[in-house]
């Protein structure tokens, strides 16, 4: 099959077919979800979580991406590639994000980069796409302002809240993001945004109607010692094999099965 590009990804939002992805951080993983069809593999900050047994992700440095995406890049011959841009790796200025960004492309095999926070980023995606750094954007529930946001908790359900998510999606498009991560917001939200933009939007407790979704690895093959947040699900539980478990998720990805109103919120 032909690699999965950025073009690819446009494509599939156009005629509505959904976008698979899940994390990985190794070779093995990688070269797995790869032969069994994912479209897209995310190298992702939560590394620091369920790789190294940290409490968020924020002691993830560059060092460890570029590890860690160098692994997975060995493994992966048709899906594209997503690596995150740590805590600490861009925000200082648009300069030291594309120092960062240009170390996990051409030391860790990154594809596209991918970075947190809305409106304020936006001359930070400007720039980077600007010098050829294509970027994914993430808004949401953002991992690595977990203090600043009081927890792990569902963002956007107020309707302020919302119109701002809204905004800053619309912000980053036209600062030339290619892929936006929507993490822990109302389904309704999720929609609206989704329906708002041409780039697509990749999901994670974000409701069933974004164009893609992901997960983390270890949440949806029930392998994290920690409790698995509510919008993931074990596909390991009635599966023969890892591979088995993925391909099942490939496929209620595909067929909209998954997420159900059971891994969704709403708002309030």
């Amino acid at each position: 099959m032909k690699p999965v590009t950025l073009a690819t990804t446009r494509e599939m939002k156009r005629r509505g077919e959904k976008i698979t992805c899940l994390t990985a951080y190794d070779y093995s993983f990688a070269s797995l979800l790869d032969t069994a069809g994912i479209d897209m593999i995310m190298v992702g900050d939560s590394l620091g979580m369920v790789m190294q047994g940290h409490d968020s992700t924020l002691p993830v440095s560059v060092a460890d991406m570029v590890y860690h995406a160098r692994c997975v890049a060995r493994g992966t011959k048709r899906a594209l590639i997503i690596v995150d841009l740590p805590f600490m790796s861009y925000q200082q200025s648009p300069a030291h994000a594309f120092a960062s960004a240009g170390r996990l492309m051409q030391k860790g095999g990154a594809q596209v980069v991918k970075l947190e926070g809305g409106e304020p980023m936006a001359e930070t995606v400007r720039f980077l796409v600007e010098r050829g750094i294509p970027v994914c954007a993430h808004l949401g529930l953002t991992p690595q302002s977990v203090h600043q946001l009081g927890g792990y908790r569902v963002q956007g359900r107020e309707a302020t809240a919302a119109e701002r998510i809204r905004h800053d999606a619309r912000v980053l498009q036209e600062a030339g993001a290619s892929l936006l991560v929507l993490e822990a917001v109302p389904s309704e939200l999720a929609k609206t945004i989704t329906s708002d933009l041409e780039i697509p939007t990749i999901g994670i407790g974000a409701g069933p109607d974004c164009d893609g979704q992901v997960l983390v690895l270890q949440d949806m093959l029930g392998i994290y010692p920690r409790p698995s947040p509510k919008f993931s699900k074990n596909f390991m539980q009635g599966a023969a094999s890892v591979e088995a478990a993925v391909k099942s998720y490939i496929e209620a990805v595909k067929s909209g099965t998954f997420p159900g109103p059971e891994h969704s919120f709403h708002s309030a």
